[in-house]
């Protein structure tokens, strides 16, 4: 994926697995296949007859168990594990998860993957009722609150704690007898089950991890729901029934893999259908499609299906080089994008070329792709985004929170087709990205999160209301298919 040149960025990704005797190698495989949604650091906590015990590090995961010691340290039957970009908390090692507790009644380990909108204020509150906060992420937020309630039980204390936690998060717990799993009331953050052949219960962000550690996919975890998986089998209880799906649409259009389903959806089917609806909204005369590698590959073979032009391979990445997306200034992060692609001259030389993207954040990536095409000798670079403008910021895991960093939130589609130099520049519909992915749910645009391009969250911002005050007045009138 293209993550690191873009800086659009999601948090984390989650992997949990109960019942296998070598819980920590199923994870490790599992965390590997989810490195797309984190490369900034990455943990595992295993249960071994009860005990607790973890590893965690910065870096790709492959850095962090690179000596295998680090692995051999761990065993046990149950394992939680999590790579990491953060959006709240710093890069410090305090900082990845799974957290450790460990309590005079017990010991737990937690994951988490998303963002909560009020998290500031319950931290204050937290601190001046006497918590000690060890790292400044918003994860640990939940365990303090489920050592606060005086519910009977855990999975009581659990569930009021739940409901005082607003926001995105999909939450993996191991404590001494079980694996935990908790999912915000709009589904914002996909999570999946898997069984293994030997019975054992695997839990994931993507069902693309199910696949690679050979797990049959049984259901996605719903909107308000906590699947809690022991030596027994799983069960489900729900901790509200105040749920509205809201599905993260960025999860379709450029987060997860192409290979993942969520919510019954392939994502490559739904990039393909971004690319046909696209064709057919924003037609243009060329005599090749290109498509951005790689989350862009498969709208722009939905492009060039549905507009009879063909596709070729006129951008090459780069599969080798140092991340990028970590570089201190954005003039290194931007120079990146030479490394991370090339522009094939023996294609593109002469031709009118369709350059297919998923979307524009900064605008300084797609300038650089334009000019690397036409120094390559393109004739003309039509740009097409399989995605409306993203006009607004998330608050809900996605590491873009001010107006300030998108292009579009402050220029017309027109004027970002000058600022690329693009020759000339369309997005996809709102609508048409709703038609594209194809959910049916009886909420708001189909069950999708739409706030990124039109502003309307499916819940209040809390914390962030108090800097962010969203205006009707503030949303831009110009259209989704300027070009000239």
């Amino acid at each position: 994926m293209s993550y690191e040149v873009k800086s659009l960025n999601e948090e984390c990704g989650v992997f949990g697995i109960w019942g296998h005797k070598d819980a920590v190698r199923v994870t490790y495989f599992g965390l590997h296949s989810l490195q797309h949604r984190g490369q900034e650091g990455a943990g595992i906590v295993v249960n071994e007859n009860g005990k607790l015990n973890g590893y965690r590090g910065l870096g790709l995961l492959s850095e962090v168990f690179k000596e295998e010691r680090a692995l051999a340290s761990l065993s046990g039957h149950g394992a939680i594990g999590h790579v990491r970009y953060a959006t709240a908390g710093n890069g410090s090692v305090d900082n990845i998860q799974p957290f450790l507790f460990k309590f005079y009644d017990g010991s737990y380990g937690l994951a988490h993957n998303g963002n909560l909108t009020n998290a500031r204020s319950l931290r204050e509150e937290l601190e001046k009722s006497g918590a000690i906060f060890h790292s400044n992420s918003d994860t640990e937020i939940l365990m303090h609150l489920i050592r606060r309630s005086e519910q009977p039980t855990f999975i009581e204390q659990l569930k009021e704690s739940l409901r005082t936690v607003k926001g995105g998060f999909a939450y993996l717990l191991l404590t001494e007898t079980a694996m935990i799993a908790a999912l915000d009331p709009n589904a914002f953050r996909p999570l999946a089950i898997g069984q293994m052949k030997n019975g054992a219960y695997v839990i994931a962000s993507e069902t693309c991890a199910l696949e690679v550690v050979g797990a049959t996919f049984v259901r996605d975890v719903q909107p308000g729901e906590v699947i809690i998986i022991d030596d027994t089998g799983y069960s489900i209880e729900k901790y509200t029934d105040e749920t509205q799906y809201s599905i993260c649409s960025m999860e379709y259009i450029y987060f997860a893999r192409p290979d993942s389903n969520i919510a019954g959806v392939n994502v490559h089917t739904a990039r393909k259908n971004m690319g046909k609806i696209l064709a057919a909204e924003a037609p243009v005369e060329a005599d090749m499609v290109v498509g951005v590698p790689n989350s862009s590959l498969s709208a722009a073979s939905g492009f060039a299906e549905a507009s009879g032009i063909p596709y070729e391979m006129g951008l090459v990445k780069n599969q080798y080089i140092a991340r990028t997306f970590i570089q201190p200034t954005q003039e290194l992060r931007e120079q990146g994008v030479r490394m991370k692609l090339s522009a094939v001259r023996g294609v593109v030389e002469g031709k009118r070329v369709v350059m297919v993207d998923d979307s524009i954040v900064r605008g300084t990536t797609s300038r650089r792709i334009v000019k690397l095409l036409k120094e390559a000798g393109a004739k003309e670079v039509h740009v097409r985004i399989a995605s409306p403008p993203l006009r607004f910021p998330c608050f809900y895991g996605i590491d873009i929170q001010t107006r300030k960093e998108l292009i579009a939130a402050d220029h017309s589609v027109f004027e970002i087709e000058q600022l690329i130099t693009a020759d000339s520049l369309s997005f996809l519909s709102e609508q048409g990205l709703i038609d594209a992915i194809g959910l049916n749910y009886d909420a708001p645009y189909s069950g999708l999160c739409m706030a990124y391009f039109n502003g309307d969250y499916p819940t209040p911002l809390y914390d962030y209301e108090k800097n962010y005050q969203i205006s009707l007045q503030d949303k831009r009138e110009d259209s989704c298919f300027v070009s000239n």
